[in-house]
């Protein structure tokens, strides 16, 4: 069986090696979910259910941690945290990545497995709970609670319809008929309903069960083709109704074993049709054991007393079991692995043909009983009933727990033949053999009803005495030992059960019935005579044995009265612990198959053969507690030695000291009840039973006494306490009260001090504060000095500045006042012009050529003018333009004259070397003018003197060409030409004259910006170093 512990883990997988079931528990993997905390501890699952597949299941622990396990892909993953437990789930929604879950909190949420989100929440039941039913579509669900049932939309997640009840009548259970459109409610009152979904109309209700049945339901099941339902409850017997014809056909009885039902559900098989014929019935024990509802018979069963099963969920596939266990865990189990044995081909049949029994079956044949053993199908038959038996008895199987096995027909005298010869019985059939000897009735009543009772007062404690390092052999050893406790009132006193009893708890562990039933045949027969002297040892048997050993070793026994060693030293120890201390287990088991396969003075002749076996080392001892080491020790002993050594002593004791007339022969325990046990003296057993109730009432009396003195003196210690508490706190408070006197002392003296430096420091904060008012009052007093200056100086330069305006508006008018004459001038030109231009127009076409050559002449006379003019007027426009450039540099002069006195020396001396530049040039200007003004008047001589002459030609045109013609042609041409030659010469003189000055106004102009380039340097670093000054002043 392979065990996977969850963890922390959000996904891994089930096993890490393909599982193999074994056909006798078919467990695939146990999971389980333990804690990481520093105290680990498991978490318990809670809820379990299977997808529509039957590959696939969902559970819940009680942490709300919802796991999603894959048995096909062999993983698991965490789909959802709820941080509450869950009390019902469903898997098989239409929306095969939903599911539905239950919470502790009464309300009911839709989570998607895939995405891990809320899907939907929904509310409306005032209790918890515990029972989830989808339809078969997928589109609605059913929710249980113990008092009301509500009809849920799946679509829209709205609530479709409330059952309301009455509080006196609960609610068992209410769910979907499988393949069915019809819901089956079943209350408490054992009535049963059935309903239409769509219209929730009641179909039918199932008549009442039969009054002699006392069956109150409490679980149900129905097979997957909705036509046989299965309730139970509180009882061993199986009410299976026909849905189809509303009646109870058969009442099936569990074994005597099972009382109470807790859970019911049909095992599907792939080729039934949905008509389950396996059903599964989880009983009070923890134990679900499978029947077949035709036959009657278990098939096979899951779970056991200590290993019991909380609840389980079948694979709708039928391959899967999903059992919640009692301890937390979840078990996997494989129905193919568990139906191994069922499913073989049965034995060769006998069948043999009975004749009509005298009475046929009445009502009451509708009850049959579930048995063990292989599933058999009688044939049907009308009239002739047909038995089949099996020839052969099938002895192949699984034979580890033949304890559970019931047998007859073992003959007693060939099995101690088989003893004699082999020396033990084989291991593997040991058990069985055991309870046939022993002729055990396994009473499963009458030991339930001893469990029943509990655990004995006398072995609460048991722990203590015994500290037993297996738990389960602890519990099973409390319980047999309460068992024999109720069964006889003895027991309950005897000191050495536990040590009588333990080698067989432990060897009977996983039953518990075989195990008290063999103690108890033990007791009856073997342990003849032992209570008749109690609470002391049997000194009758323990005579016997004594007689025997004097018999047959008198040396022996001279050598243990020589050393005061009586038989309560050689003998009780073996009998009170039946030799479990000296023997190993296999010599222990093969010692018990003589002994129970022989007269019960058996046992005390192993006793006195154990102690002539060991004579050798035995003489040798002589201090008696090297005698009790030895009984209480293994020793070198060979067992065969020991038993032959038994037979011998058993054939060759004469009659008169032989236990076996002392004893009476083997008597097995009787069936359906055991034996009344009062072989013990009885007025002692009641006496030691009243004096130790007397005894416990003293005890109880008297720890109820010490109890309450126990409590006033608690009370006298707290109150002491609280007094001595008190009165420290008093002195506490005492020295607290010194403490902070003193301290007050202390504060007082440094408050004196801290006043008196406080008093110096003000005074000296006072000569400051003098100090500093008169550094503020000199500063003051400067900076209204400084005040002062600056607005004389500004003042100063307000002067300056309007005086620069007033110079600087009179050159503005002076030279608008030139651009007037110069733009009247150039007027009264083109005047002139546009009239010679007129005149010329009158002139004939004769003289035209010479006339447009003449103003050719003319008009390139008056380019040059044009020239000159737009050469003098861009000097004006310098001339402009170093005016803003004087007193841009006149504003900056006097900013600077503002902050410091030198700086504003130096600028004027630049100012005075600048007027006197600026009078150079103007008087340059003036010079330039006149110059310009003589060209002007040269131009307009020249323009004049063409206009007359082209008035005079005009008016004479003819006297001037007959002249030239009838003269010579040179004669005429050369006044002309020298008068063309006067006009270009003084052109070209005029013309020279200008280039002249335009290159020494271009030298000019080129100085002048150079020197106001270099005194626009000088004042921006005397700029700059005045703003340092006052920085380094100020650090």
């Amino acid at each position: 069986m392979q065990s996977t512990d969850l963890g922390n883990k959000e996904s891994g997988k089930l096993w890490h090696r393909k599982p193999s079931p074994a056909a006798r528990d078919g467990i695939i993997v146990n999971i389980i979910h333990s804690s990481s905390d520093y105290l680990p501890k498991v978490l318990r699952f809670l809820n379990v259910a299977f997808d529509s597949s039957g590959d696939c299941l969902i559970a819940g622990d009680h942490q709300g941690n919802i796991y999603v396990f894959d048995l096909y892909g062999n993983r698991f993953n965490l789909v959802q945290r709820t941080a509450q437990a869950c009390t019902a789930l469903a898997f098989n929604l239409r929306r095969k990545s939903e599911f539905l879950v239950a919470l502790a909190d009464y309300s009911i949420k839709c989570f998607d497995s895939v995405t891990k989100e809320l899907v939907s929440w929904m509310r409306g039941h005032e209790s918890s709970v515990f029972s989830i039913s989808v339809h078969a579509s997928g589109r609605y669900a059913i929710t249980t609670s113990s008092d009301t049932a509500q009809l849920w939309d799946l679509d829209t997640f709205q609530r479709k319809r409330k059952l309301n009840i009455l509080q006196s009548v609960g609610i068992q259970k209410v769910f979907f008929l499988p393949l069915s459109n019809t819901i089956l409610s079943c209350f408490k009152d054992n009535s049963i309903f059935a309903w239409e979904c769509d219209t929730l109309s009641c179909k039918y209700q199932l008549p009442a069960p039969p009054e002699s049945s006392s069956v109150l339901y409490k679980v149900f099941a129905v097979t997957r083709d909705g036509r046989i339902l299965a309730a139970g409850g509180k009882s061993n017997h199986l009410h299976l109704w026909c849905l189809e014809a509303k009646q109870l056909f058969r009442i099936i009885q569990m074994p005597t074993k099972v009382r109470a039902i807790r859970h019911l559900e049909f095992l599907p098989d792939s080729f039934d049709a949905g008509s389950n014929q396996v059903l599964g019935v989880l009983s009070q024990d923890g134990i679900m054991r499978f029947v077949n509802i035709q036959t009657c018979k278990l098939l096979f069963e899951i779970g056991s007393l200590d290993e019991g099963i909380s609840s389980s969920v079948i694979s709708p596939h039928g391959r899967y079991i999903a059992s919640i266990m009692e301890n937390g865990s979840l078990n996997i189990y494989s129905v193919q692995a568990l139906t191994q044995e069922i499913n073989k081909p049965p034995p060769p049949l006998v069948k043999v043909i009975e004749d009509l029994p005298k009475s046929k079956l009445n009502s009451g044949g509708l009850k049959m009983k579930v048995t063990s053993g292989r599933v058999q199908r009688p044939a049907k038959s009308r009239e002739n009933k047909i038995q089949a038996r099996i020839l052969k008895q099938d002895l192949t199987g699984n034979f580890e727990n033949k304890e559970n096995e019931v047998s007859d027909g073992l003959n007693k005298k060939r099995l101690q033949i088989l003893l004699k010869g082999y020396g033990e019985y084989p291991t593997k059939y040991r058990m069985f053999i055991w309870r046939s000897l022993l002729q055990l009735p396994e009473n499963h009543t009458a030991f339930s009803s001893l469990v029943d009772k509990g655990v004995h007062v006398a072995f609460l404690n048991l722990q203590k005495k015994y500290p037993i390092k297996s738990r389960k052999l602890l519990r099973v050893l409390q319980r047999t030992l309460s068992a024999l406790a109720h069964w006889s009132a003895i027991f309950s006193d005897t000191p050495y059960l536990p040590l009588l009893a333990f080698p067989f708890v432990k060897l009977f562990q996983n039953n518990q019935l075989i195990c008290f039933e063999v103690v108890a045949t033990l007791i009856i027969n073997w342990c003849q005579h032992w209570f008749e002297y109690f609470p002391n040892p049997p000194i009758n048997i323990l005579s016997m044995i004594e007689n025997v050993l004097a018999f047959h070793d008198k040396e022996l026994l001279q050598h243990f009265i020589g050393h005061d060693i009586t038989s309560q030293l050689y003998a009780w120890p073996l009998l009170e612990t039946v030799f479990s201390e000296v023997l190993t287990r296999e010599e222990w088991l093969k010692l018990f198959d003589n002994i129970f396969s022989n007269h019960p003075s058996f046992l005390l002749m192993t006793v006195v053969a154990y102690n002539t076996c060991s004579r050798a080392p035995l003489l040798n001892c002589s201090l008696r507690d090297d005698f009790e080491y030895f009984f209480h020790h293994r020793n070198n002993l060979d067992i065969s030695v020991l038993i032959r050594e038994v037979y011998h002593l058993m054939d060759t004791t004469p009659t008169d000291i032989h236990p076996n007339g002392k004893l009476d022969a083997f008597v097995a325990l009787t069936k359906g009840q055991y034996p009344v046990f009062n072989q013990y003296p009885k007025f002692i057993v009641d006496y030691q039973t009243q004096e130790r109730e007397r005894i416990r009432n003293d005890e109880l009396d008297f720890l109820r006494e010490r109890q309450m003195v126990e409590d006033m003196q608690a009370e006298v210690d707290q109150q002491r306490v609280e007094d001595a508490a008190w009165y420290q706190k008093q002195e506490l408070l005492r020295k607290a009260e010194e403490t902070r006197r003193e301290m007050l002392l202390q504060e007082e003296e440094k408050l004196v001090q801290q006043r008196q430096r406080l008093a110096s420091v003000k005074r000296e904060l006072r000569a400051k504060e003098m100090h500093l008012q008169d550094a503020t009052r000199r500063r003051f007093l400067k900076l209204q000095q400084d005040q002062h200056e600056m607005e004389l100086r500004r003042l100063n330069d307000e002067i300056e500045r309007k005086n620069l305006i007033r110079n600087q508006e009179a050159v503005a008018k002076e030279m608008r006042e030139d651009a007037d004459t110069y733009r009247r001038k150039v007027d009264l030109e083109e005047h002139m012009f546009h009239k010679l231009i007129e005149a010329g127009q009158t002139q004939n076409q004769k003289t035209q050529k010479l006339i447009e050559e003449n103003l050719a002449e003319a008009e390139q006379a008056c380019l040059n003018a044009d020239w000159r003019i737009q050469a003098l007027h861009k000097q004006r426009c310098d001339d402009l333009q170093r005016n803003a450039c004087y007193q841009e540099v006149a504003k900056l002069l006097q900013e600077n004259r503002r902050k410091e006195t030198e700086v504003l020396n130096a600028m004027v001396g630049e100012g005075a070397k600048k007027w006197e530049e600026a009078k150079e040039k103007d008087f340059h200007l003036k010079s330039e003018k006149k110059a310009s003004a003589l060209s002007d008047a040269s131009r307009k001589w020249f323009l004049e003197k063409e206009l007359d002459d082209a008035l005079e030609h005009a008016e004479h045109p003819y006297n001037t060409v007959p002249r030239c013609q009838s003269g010579q042609a040179a004669s005429g041409y050369v006044p002309r030409t020298s008068q063309l030659k006067d006009s270009s010469e003084v052109d070209s003189s005029t013309h020279i004259s200008l280039n002249r000055r335009r290159v020494q106004w271009d030298t000019m102009e080129q100085d002048l910006m150079e020197r106001v380039r270099n005194l626009r340097q000088r004042l921006t670093a005397q700029a700059r170093n005045r703003c340092r000054t006052p920085h380094l002043l100020a650090t």
